[in-house]
């Protein structure tokens, strides 16, 4: 496997950080999971936008123009032979010092690593996730903001050893007013009457790009879609409900902490979407070759 570190694809053996580096001593960086099918890579310049979002958001200067990221990216893929897999693409603050200061770390680095990935099993896809909600809360905004996709996941992680010690693959994360923000990687929906329902971006959701890719489609079949404030009983009472993410792509939801989601079977609506997704995947991105 090529890895691309600062400009040079190297081996995988060869691929190394200092131990100097903030992003591996502080989590100081950012950085995007992307998705290839069939020889494209799908939304490439919108993942690539929200990378330089996050980027101005901690004051961090990525050494490469948008173009340059894009190249980037589909040479690494190319180079590592891939039409269908999982990009990660990384900034970090640099080398620097053992202190906190940022000041101290003068070269930004960027790491592209081009893969295969498999997020959940193949069965959950067919029959439906059991999710469970945890005690630990989403960021603040005031705080470490979520919209900032940063190398810090703490919280994401300690959300996901409660859903992994709960015996599921996933958890519901609610903000500090109790409303719902979204899952431990991934975005929320609910169909209650026939609307389309996620929490708003101010509940403490992330930016999903499958979530907005999802939007769109609802729209373009004249669904209804809003973001209100949800509560855990909204959840419960739902018609359907799913999870959305670039590695998770459509994942249906039966059951949240005990209470089976409408029929207790993936529901008509999220099978539709999600074979509108495939469709929209398997003919749209940013060609490889």
């Amino acid at each position: 496997m090529k890895i691309f570190i600062d400009g040079k694809l190297c081996s995988e053996q060869d691929a190394k950080v200092s131990v100097f580096d903030h992003g591996l001593l502080y989590g100081d960086g950012i950085f995007e999971g992307i998705r290839i099918y069939n020889g494209r890579v799908f939304k490439l310049k919108e993942h690539i936008d929200r990378l330089f979002y996050s980027a101005k958001a901690i004051l961090l200067d990525i050494p490469m123009s948008h173009a340059e990221l894009m190249k980037a990216t589909v040479d690494t893929c190319r180079a590592n032979d891939l039409r269908v897999g999982y990009i990660r693409l990384i900034v970090t603050r640099g080398v620097g010092t053992l202190g906190l200061n940022p000041r101290s770390c003068k070269n930004p680095s960027v790491i592209i690593i081009a893969n295969t990935i498999q997020v959940y099993p193949a069965e959950l896809y067919a029959h439906g996730m059991s999710i469970v909600t945890v005690p630990t809360v989403r960021n603040l905004h005031s705080a470490l903001n979520p919209a900032i996709k940063s190398l810090n996941y703490l919280n994401n992680i300690l959300a996901k050893i409660e859903a992994n010690n709960a015996g599921v693959e996933e958890a519901v994360m609610l903000n500090s007013e109790g409303f719902v923000a979204e899952c431990t990687a991934d975005n929320l929906f609910i169909l209650k009457n026939g609307a389309l329902l996620t929490p708003p971006l101010s509940a403490g959701a992330l930016y999903g790009i499958t979530r907005g890719t999802v939007m769109e489609l609802a729209e373009k079949a004249a669904l209804k879609v809003s973001e209100p404030n949800l509560t855990r009983y909204d959840l419960f009472n739902a018609d359907e409900c799913f999870l959305t993410g670039t590695g998770a792509e459509i994942m249906p939801v039966v059951k949240i902490d005990g209470r089976v989601i409408g029929t207790g079977q993936p529901g008509p609506l999220t099978r539709k979407l999600v074979e509108e997704y495939h469709a929209l995947t398997n003919s749209t991105g940013e060609p490889i070759y």
